[in-house]
């Protein structure tokens, strides 16, 4: 039951790795054998959280070009067809008579703006801001995804350990259930004393059955990152202890939140949604001034009856195109005076969204800040952690090695043999398992450095 205690406080860790046993893995031939490498590959092309950002990518994209599109002047074209009736005074006869007129009209008009407050030129300048916060935001997510499918594909790792642990543990719960029942049998032992038992081998069998949940929900979690069929059957490769090495480097938090913040996505991210909000101010502000516009046209046209008088003949369509020409040029100015203070208060909402972007610029720097101090304080601990376990195991190799000479000459029975073993592989576990987390926690270092997870 102590066993089973100090074992459960294992559960409190979190981003733990831990050592395949042989015999452990769940082997099917029909398994696909994923490396983490891979589920970091197939995380970042099949995932949807991607795909919408390098959407957002392209619209980014778009709206920049129209902004500058919006530069360029207007060009429009027209044609109409009119037909008007009604009574009509026939040249200067002074008699009034019921007529139709028809007649063709097309032209073509452009205009161009010469003054608008800069709003167009802070416009682009904004969707460029906002076009390289687009692809920070897919760096970030992609960033963000990485992080998670190491922590899921770890969390695996560690559960498959754990059921192996929780077995082992019922397996010796259940050899104390039958020795507890042959003492009884010779009388030895009391019913109490068969009940506690049984109890243990209930409390061993919960803790396997949940240890087996929490794998296949791990597997499950790891999945669905990946974008991959929940019913996806797949073993995860995990990398060989001996080939790994503990890190011996001593980090500085604030050396690291300084190379952090300067290139961590979350930061650039928060600090180009900032720039985009100044600007945003200054288009706004811009729209609380004067419009300086000039514009062109140039139109002609063809009446069906041009000449009211029948003793003339109607000149000829290419005559009337030719006659009809008119042009013209002009400026415009526009003065927003009043529109029910839309613009003001557009003005404002421009300035209050500034105060939140960079509220939110600040919140980010300070989180991060808080996230590397504990990561570096977690490194520390592990460190100490991994320490401990490793003279843990060496007692419990040393105790172990001791009750199996004494077993080989019938000195103790295969209960306390059982028992010590499992001491001993249990310490083993622990030991490894400290050793992957501490790895793990300098990986999480160079995350923040923007450095590649690799194992």
């Amino acid at each position: 039951m102590k066993q089973v205690a100090n074992f459960s406080f294992l559960t409190k860790l979190t981003f733990i790795l831990s050592l395949i046993i042989t015999g452990f893995s769940q082997k099917s031939f029909a398994q696909e054998l994923i490396t983490i490498q891979q589920a970091v590959d197939k995380t970042l092309t099949n995932n949807l959280q991607v795909k919408q950002s390098i959407f957002s990518e392209s619209l980014s994209d778009i709206n920049l070009k129209q902004s500058k599109y919006a530069l360029l002047p207007t060009l429009g074209a027209n044609l109409s067809q009119d037909m008007r009736w009604g009574r009509n005074n026939q040249g200067a006869s002074g008699v009034y008579e019921n007529t139709q007129n028809y007649s063709l009209n097309g032209g073509a008009s452009s205009n161009v703006d010469l003054f608008s407050g800069l709003t167009k030129m802070n416009q682009i300048k904004q969707n460029k801001v906002l076009l390289e916060a687009s692809k920070t935001n897919t760096s970030k997510v992609k960033n963000d995804l990485i992080l998670s499918v190491v922590t899921s594909y770890l969390q695996i790792l560690y559960n498959k350990d754990f059921l192996k642990a929780a077995n082992d543990q019922l397996t010796v719960a259940k050899q104390q259930l039958n020795q507890q029942q042959q003492l009884l049998d010779v009388g030895n032992k009391t019913l109490a004393d068969l009940s506690q038992a049984k109890s243990q081998v209930a409390t061993a069998e919960l803790n396997a059955t949940n240890a087996q949940n929490a794998l296949s929900i791990s597997y499950l979690t790891l999945a669905q990152l990946m974008d991959i069929p929940s019913s996806t059957v797949y073993e995860v490769q995990a990398p060989v202890i001996d080939n790994l090495s503990t890190p011996n480097g001593k980090y500085n938090a604030e050396e690291i939140y300084a190379n952090a913040s300067a290139m961590f996505p979350d930061i650039k991210l928060a600090g180009l949604n900032t720039e985009a909000a100044k600007i945003a101010v200054k288009i706004a502000k811009g729209n609380l001034l004067p419009t300086l516009s000039f514009n062109a046209s140039y139109g002609t046209g063809y009446f069906y009856n041009y000449n009211f008088n029948p003793l003339y003949p109607n000149p000829s369509f290419s005559n009337q195109l030719s006659n009809n020409i008119s042009k013209g040029i002009g400026m415009s100015l526009s003065i927003p005076i009043f529109n029910g203070l839309q613009i003001k208060s557009n003005y404002r909402r421009a300035k209050i969204n500034l105060m939140q972007t960079e509220t939110e610029e600040q919140l980010a720097k300070n989180n991060l800040n808080k996230v590397i101090y504990q990561a570096v304080a977690d490194l520390k601990a592990a460190e100490g952690r991994y320490a401990s376990t490793t003279n843990a195991f060496t007692a419990q190799k040393d105790a172990y090695y001791v009750i199996e000479q004494r077993y080989n000459v019938g000195l103790v029975n295969s209960l306390d043999y059982s028992t010590a073993l499992t001491n001993k592989n249990k310490a083993e576990i622990d030991m490894i398992q400290a050793k992957y987390d501490l790895i793990f926690r300098a990986k999480v270092i160079d995350y923040y450095l923007g450095k590649q997870i690799t194992f």
